[in-house]
């Protein structure tokens, strides 16, 4: 699948640019389309072929499998970007010395550009596989063109191409597909038929009734109407493909801080690594809107950018990442271990890491299920934020998540009122943060307090708040809740791993006398981040949780290899 860092808005806007400190006056053009010398190119050149085109032939084309790059020896290459409706817009030429690719690349995604020859050109082609072994082996000079890559994805998303969303009002459906995207960093754009007179019409022909939208056309021709998450991964070719009869050395569940650390460490060790998570990179953590207590970010990063981050690391060393792919079951009596995806594709593996997180927890609360997605949210992305401008909104929650929405939102809406149950914020959340809700005058806590109902014809209109035994009514549109997870370990059922009574997975001496730290009561089965019984809820941690798990799928893997 395509994915790229560093977004943070739907349409644009990178959230955390690549590093230039190494070069504080190059430009931001300048490190997106360096120039190689020609000693660059002869080190490039062992893990390429060199390749001819004519002029005006068509090279690669949106929705093509990944080429990985193309490094320009003569003529040039026209790099144009089309959407559904075929309007074309040439983002540049490229010519000797110059390259051409995106992050997407690197992982062998579908194109998302068409790259036409402007003469006769000749060009050093570097497939994805090889792409990867140039990006670790040439350290400095792939440092160079994997910062070009990142920058070249964020250019696409601030420019709105590719996929377009047409919708005729705003819905449920619509936001959970747009956060979708946004999380994916898949460049896309948003029409609404209401305020687009030209568009229904153009649209109608294809749309029944309101029930099809949103309508997501892509601009290879596909039409999808009012798609799921998974039904618009499969119909755009994202998934990536697992042959019959291959075994990897680690099967990582979950691609949140703990999965994608453990990715990182196990691919750039030699092992080969699949992942796998039902949504997006980065789980909960990939949600913050930001996060300034992390190890070595002073200035604070949001936790997409810095799961986005990872996840192209691990896709550097190698990892195959399959997302969204829901894991259904996993069966320990095989061997090897064998994982089964909800699509019924099964995955042989040596080790698995279970990094499967937590699951957002559902308050009960009357009429919450008919406003999910459509005024009530378990997160706060860009689209939710922007949705929320000028408006008063409602978050439930005392924890660090909480504080982070609210600190976020009061940056968009005219202001925040904090629901929290208890009596103050200090025991259950971050000093800095108590401290910056403290200084904003737009977000407004109120303790001992709890929701009760949410009411609204077609979108939510109020909310019901019960406080010192009195009910009163909160006119809203949003509404946030941060109470908490609960471990995603449901796929387990009936494996054999032992879960304690809240279904967090138990490890070491606590599963079985032989098991190591992290180790479950099956022997191979490996358990990292918050999932994790007794493991402390931090992103550090669970970054931690993944760098321990690596060494001790070593000794595994040394001991089965010497048994066999």
């Amino acid at each position: 699948m395509n994915h790229s860092p560093d977004t943070d808005d739907t349409n644009g806007g990178s959230s955390l640019q690549p590093n230039s400190e190494s070069d504080p006056h190059a430009s931001r053009r300048q490190q997106k389309y360096p120039v190689l010398s020609d000693a660059e190119i002869a080190r490039i050149a062992r893990f390429g072929d060199v390749c001819h085109w004519r002029d005006g032939t068509r090279i690669f084309k949106v929705a093509d499998p990944g080429f990985g790059m193309y490094v320009v020896l003569s003529g040039r290459i026209k790099v144009t970007r089309r959407d559904a409706f075929d309007r074309q817009l040439v983002i540049n030429e490229q010519g000797p010395g110059h390259f051409v690719s995106e992050v997407g690349q690197i992982s062998s995604g579908r194109c998302l550009v068409d790259g036409d020859a402007v003469g006769d050109v000749r060009a050093l082609h570097v497939p994805p596989e090889r792409l990867r072994a140039l990006l670790i082996a040439e350290a400095e000079l792939g440092e160079r063109i994997l910062r070009a890559l990142i920058l070249r994805r964020v250019g696409l998303i601030e420019g709105g191409s590719g996929l377009i969303l047409v919708t005729k009002a705003n819905n449920a459906k619509l936001n959970s597909l747009q956060s979708f995207l946004a999380r994916n960093n898949v460049p896309h754009t948003v029409v609404n038929t209401a305020s687009d007179g030209d568009m229904a019409q153009y649209v109608g022909k294809w749309v029944a009734d309101d029930s099809e939208y949103p309508l997501v056309l892509s601009p290879d021709g596909t039409i999808l109407r009012a798609p799921s998450e998974s039904e618009l991964a499969t119909a755009l070719g994202w998934l990536p493909e697992f042959v019959a009869g291959e075994v990897f050395d680690v099967a990582v569940v979950g691609a949140g801080p703990a999965g994608l650390a453990t990715a990182v460490y196990a691919a750039s060790e030699g092992l080969r690594v699949a992942v796998f998570d039902h949504r997006a990179p980065g789980g909960q953590a990939g949600a913050s809107a930001r996060i300034e207590n992390f190890f070595g970010f002073p200035t604070g990063i949001s936790g997409h950018a810095l799961t986005a981050r990872a996840f192209v690391q691990a896709q550097k060393f190698g990892a195959r990442v399959a997302i969204p792919a829901e894991v259904e079951s996993l069966d320990c009596a095989a061997s090897p271990l064998r994982l089964r995806l909800r699509s019924g594709v099964e995955i042989s593996a040596r080790t698995v890491v279970i990094a499967s997180g937590a699951a957002y927890r559902k308050p009960d609360v009357q009429g919450l299920e008919r406003f999910e997605g459509k005024g009530a949210y378990y997160w706060v992305s860009p689209v939710e934020a922007k949705a929320c401008a000028g408006k008063d909104v409602l978050l439930i929650g005392a924890g660090n998540s909480a504080g982070q929405a609210a600190v976020y939102l009061a940056s968009h809406a005219r202001r925040v009122g904090m629901l929290v149950r208890g009596r103050d914020l200090k025991s259950s959340m971050s000093q800095y943060l108590v401290e910056r809700i403290a200084s904003l005058e737009n977000i407004d806590v109120q303790y001992n307090t709890q929701i009760t109902a949410l009411h609204g014809a077609e979108n939510l209109e109020s909310v019901e708040i019960v406080r010192g035994g009195q009910c009163t009514v909160s006119p809203t549109e949003h509404v946030f809740l941060f109470i908490g997870a609960s471990p995603n370990t449901a796929w387990l059922s009936g494996c054999g791993v032992l879960v304690e009574r809240s279904g967090f997975v138990l490890t070491g001496r606590a599963a079985a006398a032989q098991a190591s730290e992290h180790e479950t009561s099956i022997p191979g089965v490996f358990c990292a981040g918050d999932v994790r019984f007794g493991s402390t809820k931090r992103v550090a941690a669970a970054v931690g949780d993944g760098a321990a798990v690596v060494s001790q799928i070593h000794t595994h893997l040394d001991q089965t290899s010497t048994q066999a």
